[in-house]
């Protein structure tokens, strides 16, 4: 099981980051950093889909 986390990163991006519930390690997360929050949680989506495809 994972979850998606949403954060401001030190410069005031928004970023997310997708962690393993079992252990807590980071899975992945994003490469670039959004100005609003709603264009991060589109990335996430996005990349969410492209995954559950595979």
């Amino acid at each position: 099981m994972t979850r998606f986390e949403f954060y401001k990163d030190t410069s005031g991006s928004w970023r997310w980051r997708v962690k393993s519930l079992a252990n807590g390690r980071i899975l992945g997360d994003s490469s670039e950093g959004y100005a609003n929050y709603s264009d991060c949680v589109n990335g996430a989506r996005l990349v969410k889909s492209a995954i559950l495809e595979v």
